[in-house]
């Protein structure tokens, strides 16, 4: 079994990089040519569905009907694995992901992330204001944004997160967006956070819950709506583990 596994992690890591290498220099030209980086984004969403269906990795995907179409929503999920960035790839409509900046440091996917989508350096002050200001741009141009409100990888005990940061909930109170708390359920299972990479063969699943609406809210409000898209997303994490409590 050992074996299988490390055979169909060799093979997943193969899959990841030549299907990136085949799309990326469509994503160049779509960064390049102005005015062209949604569709840079839609080849996101695509390599996405595509690298799951060859890595034999089915996804079940509930609540979709809560994405509502031309509506622009902050979409907070939690972030136990770094298959989590892939698989909010199934995310609908044009989505900005909001992630570390070490992920610039990527050879040829920093550059295209770089571009297309926000990098943080969360012990810089002068980033998270850049950042800042560059979601804002994001959300009045129509687009959605997609936050891991942990703040990275934190916990150490999945699928017990650990507690959100106040970026997300702020910026969807100051600019009156919607929230859809996200759901990854099984990939701390599929693509544990270990030295050892294993990425094993469980099936994976992605749950989207109403959308909490800030309409008419203010900075008062800030904690309870944090509370609740915690307690949505980890009552579905503990219900799809079978713990329940």
């Amino acid at each position: 079994m050992n074996f299988l596994r490390t055979l169909y992690t060799v093979y997943g890591f193969l899959i990841f990089c030549l299907s990136f290498l085949i799309l990326f220099p469509l994503i160049l030209l779509s960064i390049w040519i102005p005015d062209m980086k949604k569709y840079g984004r839609k080849i996101n969403r695509f390599w996405a569905n595509l690298y799951f269906l060859l890595i034999f990795k089915p996804i079940k995907i509930e609540g979709k009907a809560y994405v509502k179409k031309d509506q622009a929503y902050i979409f907070v999920a939690n972030h136990f694995s770094y298959l989590d960035i892939a698989m909010m790839g199934f995310v609908p409509g044009d989505v900005v992901f909001v992630g570390k900046s070490s992920l610039g440091k990527i050879p040829l996917f920093g550059y295209y992330f770089k571009k297309l989508h926000i990098a943080v350096n969360r012990s810089s002050a002068r980033s998270r204001a850049e950042v800042l200001l560059r979601s804002k741009n994001v959300l009045e141009n129509g687009s959605s944004l997609v936050i891991f409100p942990e703040g990275g990888m934190i916990t150490q005990n999945p699928p017990f997160m650990s507690h959100f940061k106040d970026g997300a909930f702020t910026l969807a109170l100051e600019k009156q967006i919607p929230i859809i708390p996200v759901t990854l359920s099984y990939n701390h299972l599929i693509l544990p956070d270990q030295k050892s990479i294993r990425l094993h063969f469980k099936r994976g699943k992605m749950t989207f819950h109403p959308a909490v609406s800030t309409q008419g809210l203010g900075k008062e409000s800030l904690q309870d709506i944090k509370r609740h898209c915690f307690d949505t997303i980890q009552a579905q994490l503990l219900k799809d583990n079978g713990m329940n409590i």
